[in-house]
């Protein structure tokens, strides 16, 4: 009887592990999520929670992590997590580069803070990427993640295949997206503080005794404050669009449009 019941609990735990593996690897690098305010412990729990959900909804194979094909495919669902993820990530990557964009035209470059996720950044990037998290929250994309990471357990079935080289390959292209979407959030921005900075030349040549730095940085500050107030609405526009996009491209990944 104890036989019995030790093997089921082995065998329970060999297929458990491997939904667990997906799901802990998306939990490590998923945006708001992958924050270190969500500490080891809640993410181990919420891990857990989830293998306990997504485990009655498929049938598992019992696959020795031991050998060499449960090695490997171990490795290859903690890929899968972490590709869904990465995928997500760009866009905060994009936003906190547009945000470094937009602070440097400012004047604000050197009013940096340490954020424990991104490092050593300026305020307004730090800033821009809190406005982005909570756009993801807004959208209900932790829920639109969760519904991924079921689906892909219906496109990717554990021990039926491994990652293809095009997922990567996606991945690769899409991180252009970095630039891209830097572009798309800092460009009006960038516009309007260079046009400043050339009605400021233009001052500066008809009267060569007026201080650069005296006007030049307040005007700078003020205009650039003033025009991240007005275009904070575009700004969350291509948040969202940059959302819409980073899901669909996960989506593409995994074989579901």
């Amino acid at each position: 009887m104890l036989s019995l019941l030790a093997a089921d609990v082995v065998e329970r735990f060999l297929t458990m592990l491997w939904p667990m593996a997906r799901i802990s690897a998306l939990l490590l690098v998923a945006p708001v999520l992958s924050l270190d305010a969500v500490t080891l412990r809640i993410r181990i729990a919420l891990a857990l929670v989830l293998t306990v959900f997504v485990y009655p909804l498929f049938d598992w194979p019992v696959i020795d992590p031991t050998t060499a094909p449960g090695l490997l495919e171990l490795v290859n669902q903690i890929t899968i997590g972490i590709l869904m993820g990465l995928i997500l990530q760009v866009v905060l990557a994009a936003v906190a580069t547009g945000g470094q964009a937009i602070a440097g035209s400012m004047g604000l470059s050197m009013a940096q803070m340490i954020d424990p996720n991104l490092g050593n950044v300026p305020v307004v990037a730090s800033f821009l990427v809190i406005l982005a998290s909570l756009i993801f929250l807004g959208l209900g994309g932790h829920v639109l993640l969760l519904e991924l990471l079921i689906q892909s357990f219906e496109m990717l079935p554990i021990g039926q295949g491994l990652l293809s080289l095009n997922a990567v390959g996606a991945l690769l292209g899409w991180s252009s997206m970095i630039f891209l979407g830097a572009v798309l959030l800092a460009l009006p921005m960038l516009v309007i503080l260079l046009a400043v900075n050339l009605g400021l030349g233009v001052v500066v040549r008809a009267a060569p005794t007026l201080n650069i730095f005296a006007v030049g940085f307040p005007a700078m500050i003020l205009v650039g404050m003033l025009m991240l107030y007005v275009l904070m609405g575009a700004i969350g526009g291509r948040m969202q669009w940059l959302w819409s996009a980073a899901f669909a491209q996960v989506r593409t990944v995994l074989g579901l449009g």
